[in-house]
């Protein structure tokens, strides 16, 4: 029911054409006038411009997503407000980035990295970066993702994963 609300305010406030912090400001309003005091929701919010590589975004509580560039750096894109729903004056911010040609995008739940395996270790963000590295070569985003399950479903072996794996991965053709 919560999502269901987030995805009917959000198709509203994205027809008003207001600026992306302006946007998760106001969703954040509405979340905190209509969902139980006890529930939040993460949210990253962009808005990418294939052409240029531009990235808008707007972090909300979600865990910081990745850029593996072209060379093979590894950049996070920290900073962000409050999770949704958690406080009604809660500000955000606007952040910007650009994705050169090669660049890929990653984001990610936390069941990627609190993944645990049969001794209580968990897949963590070095495990992610570990694949981005090893998989530098790799453009297609498909590939990409597959192989970030692939590796967490690894480490964890036979053991039971308690959250969900999501993965969404956006890379710029050279």
């Amino acid at each position: 029911l919560l999502m269901a609300l987030l995805l009917a305010m959000l198709r509203t406030l994205v027809d008003e054409g207001l600026d992306a912090a302006r946007l998760i400001t106001r969703l954040n309003v509405q979340i905190c006038r209509h969902s139980p005091g006890s529930r939040f929701i993460t949210l990253f919010y962009g808005l990418y411009t294939p052409s240029t590589g531009a990235l808008e975004f707007v972090n909300a509580g979600h865990l910081p997503p990745l850029v593996r560039r072209a060379s093979g750096t590894i950049d996070r894109l920290d900073g962000g407000g409050m999770a949704l729903g958690m406080f009604d004056h809660a500000a955000y911010e606007t952040r910007r980035v650009t994705l050169a040609p090669g660049d890929t995008l990653v984001l990610y739940t936390d069941g990627i990295t609190e993944a645990e395996n049969r001794e209580g270790r968990a897949f963590e963000d070095a495990g992610l970066e570990a694949i981005l590295a090893h998989r530098r070569d790799e453009r297609d985003p498909e590939t990409v993702a597959r192989a970030i399950i692939a590796a967490v479903d690894a480490h964890a072996g036979d053991v039971r994963l308690h959250d969900d794996l999501t993965v969404a991965v956006l890379t710029r053709t050279p």
